[in-house]
């Protein structure tokens, strides 16, 4: 199906949170690209929408496939949309990589967020959703997208990249807004 219409059929699923199993483990490689990943692709495209997401990962709606969604800008504030299987990520040459330091998050923790350093650009390789090979490359908030929602297909969260002390400051940041976000946000939306 083409993005336009996956975007379109998807239902809101609730969001699986960090300490569970899905979260920290990695997926299976994405081999069947009929109807049934079809319905998770709008089902994803739905969720990280009404999560007001940048990207989502299927291991954070409970399915251990490798693939996620985006909808989110580049450096240059174009709106980029799109999803990647089976996904690798690659940087510039060392000599010519930079990084950049902002606030970053994960709808699997919602509400809170802490500086993360990663590098300003990346590609990102894999298949689109008939199982063609693509290679995107991305700045701004889509290459640190690609970044977090890859680390999310090979069992990593963002707190695993972050040093001791900042790690604590996420939790503590999270326990304070957590009561807003019930156990199937956002399905059921956050509270004030």
């Amino acid at each position: 199906m083409p993005i336009e219409e996956l975007i379109r059929i998807g239902r809101v699923l609730p969001i699986v949170r960090w300490g569970e199993p899905v979260m920290h483990t990695p997926t299976r490689e994405v081999t069947d690209f009929g109807s049934s990943l079809q319905v998770l692709l709008g089902d994803m495209f739905a969720t990280n929408s009404a999560a007001n997401g940048a990207g989502l990962a299927a291991t954070q709606v409970g399915i251990d496939l490798a693939v996620f969604v985006f909808d989110c800008h580049d450096a240059e504030w174009n709106r980029r949309v799109g999803l990647v299987c089976n996904p690798t990520v690659a940087f510039a040459e060392r000599r010519n990589r930079r990084f950049v330091e902002l606030d970053e998050g994960c709808l699997s923790l919602p509400g809170a967020f802490v500086e993360t350093r990663r590098p300003d650009y990346a590609i990102c390789r894999g298949q689109d959703q008939f199982g063609d090979d693509i290679e995107i490359s991305g700045t701004g908030t889509l290459a640190r997208c690609f970044q977090h929602e890859t680390d999310h297909v090979n069992g990593l969260v963002f707190a695993d990249r972050l040093p001791h002390r900042a790690r604590k400051e996420l939790q503590a940041r999270y326990e304070r807004v957590a009561r807003h976000f019930p156990s199937d946000w956002p399905a059921s939306p956050a509270t004030k």
